[in-house]
């Protein structure tokens, strides 16, 4: 099922099955990394709250093209959350960024920056018996 389901996507749409060593395009469903359609980003951690994501650009910029920048906020006072996701123009460009910022200081606070990964699935079922409900 999943096989033909991804076949029909990627007739659909025209989007290949991407290995480690390629780039997915923007307008890829993140649901597709599962199966196999990857693409690098980088975490950055420890923003000041104050930071917007063109001064985030604006340093991502002298090591490339700077292809997204996402400053996740919060849902109830829309304040950033303290850190943000890049993607540089390719995978050389997005590492020499995560050795030169890693630990680097900016706007009074340490940075950390590291390659990003999958989101895990932490929420559960919001039954705090820690049984299942049904």
């Amino acid at each position: 099922m999943q096989v033909s389901v991804l076949r029909l996507f990627s007739e659909l749409f025209g989007i290949r099955q991407f290995n480690s060593q390629d780039r997915a395009p923007k307008s890829i469903s993140p649901h597709l990394i599962d199966f196999g359609y990857l693409f690098m980003s980088i975490y950055v951690g420890n923003l000041s709250y104050d930071v917007t994501q063109d001064e985030i650009q604006a340093v991502f910029a002298e090591y490339g093209a700077v292809s997204n920048v996402h400053v996740p906020k919060d849902r109830e006072t829309g304040r950033m959350r303290g850190f943000a996701f890049v993607e540089l123009g390719n995978d050389a460009e997005e590492s020499k960024a995560i050795e030169e910022l890693e630990g680097a200081e900016w706007m009074g606070r340490t940075l950390k920056v590291n390659k990003a990964r999958p989101r895990e699935n932490n929420r559960g079922n919001n039954n705090f018996s820690g049984r299942n409900r049904f």
